[in-house]
């Protein structure tokens, strides 16, 4: 059985104000290269398939003409929602598109879609869990309420509720953030690891294809893994080599795993150095400078219109900040009007240390952290 797995499409995205788009086209018809030349049996896509729960008209026409090209070659393709999908609007239609191979991930309310495939060895489980958080998993199994605090909490009680026939293969999609795995900047962050969850809660399954998590890495265990995003959403990820993940199970206890890279439209690079000599033809002629970049100016005095005058030669400059005196006795970088990229949880956590001079304890963070929780699940 051999599957491919994608996730965190996070389609109308917008990067420093640049719609990516037109990269997530170009990226998207190459995984269809990849997925001709691997003939997979299925595809994965553990959730974030928007940036948004309400996404741009644009998007959705993405990804529907990249499910309409899924169908076509008689795939059987197998989609749960992340957590920045509404989840009713990536279970529309499921029934009804069940029938084309699309198997969907419904509203969670305790029970998980299983979808079984056949190949020579058997019988493969296909299970679709969507991104949850404790109060759903509470609401779904109010006798166990008491005992559900924790994301760990939550996903051991849902997955314990799935029939897991120990002499069948069983592959679980998931969108979660498992305790380790290396973050980027482009990701939802819980202050005090408040989502984590123990990968122990995954180790019935003899593969867990996982999202949430930009970079591609092995999560806990070499049977589970995140396969990244297929495009780098932000500078963090400069580093990152993006790819689809291609997974291939045989006999029960048998399962390889190996990496086909991509290579985008765009890519995201830093450079760094005086303004002069950045804008010398030397420095740039004959480079990518259609690339979306962060240019950091080592310059001691700032450079008046530096962004425009940079963007009639680097026309995709995203970033610009200065690495000087200045900065360095600071101990940051500063950015030329950049907007604030931190999370709801950081900016209260930092606006609380500025007005009380100290940082949250961990059971104020804990505290916090619920009520936002309580109100996004409130808002959805």
């Amino acid at each position: 059985m051999k599957l491919i797995h994608l996730s965190d499409l996070h389609l109308g995205l917008r990067m420093h104000g640049f719609s990516l788009l037109e990269d997530q086209r170009f990226i998207l018809r190459q995984i269809l290269s990849i997925i001709d030349e691997e003939a997979p049996d299925g595809v994965i896509l553990a959730g974030d398939l928007y940036d948004k729960a309400v996404p741009p008209a644009e998007a959705v026409r993405v990804f529907d003409d990249f499910l309409v090209s899924l169908v076509r070659r008689r795939l059987q393709v197998f989609i749960i929602a992340g957590n920045h999908d509404s989840p009713e609007r990536i279970a529309f239609g499921g029934r009804v598109m069940d029938a084309s191979g699309i198997h969907l991930s419904p509203v969670y309310d305790g029970k998980s879609v299983s979808v079984p495939m056949k190949d020579e060895w058997g019988t493969v489980r296909i299970h679709l869990l969507p991104f949850l958080r404790p109060a759903a998993v509470r609401a779904a199994f109010p006798e166990e309420a008491e005992g559900i605090s924790s994301y760990t909490d939550a996903l051991r009680t849902a997955i314990g509720h799935i029939d897991l026939d120990p002499g069948e293969r069983h592959v679980l999609a998931a969108h979660q953030f498992v305790t380790g795995a290396e973050r980027s900047e482009s990701e939802d962050v819980n202050v005090g690891g408040a989502d984590n969850v123990d990968a122990e809660v995954f180790a019935a399954f003899d593969y867990t294809a996982l999202g949430h998590i930009h970079r591609p890495q092995q999560a806990g265990s070499p049977r589970m893994r995140y396969c990244g995003t297929p495009l780098k959403y932000s500078f963090s990820e400069r580093n990152h080599q993006k790819s689809v993940t291609v997974a291939e199970l045989r006999e029960k206890g048998s399962l390889t795993l190996r990496t086909v890279p991509l290579l985008p439209l765009h890519d995201v690079r830093e450079v760094r150095g005086t303004y002069e000599a950045l804008t010398l033809r030397s420095a740039w002629e004959g480079t990518p400078r259609e690339d979306y970049l962060h240019i950091i100016l080592t310059d001691e005095e700032d450079v008046p219109d530096a962004m425009p005058r940079l963007r009639s030669i680097y026309p995709n400059l995203m970033k610009l900040t200065y690495d000087n005196t200045r900065t360095r006795s600071l101990g940051v970088l500063e950015a030329a009007g950049e907007p604030d990229q931190r999370t709801e949880m950081e900016l209260f956590a930092a606006f609380y240390e500025k007005q009380n001079g100290q940082p949250l304890t961990e059971e104020q963070t804990r505290f916090a952290q619920a009520l936002l929780e309580k109100v996004r699940e409130e808002d959805a």
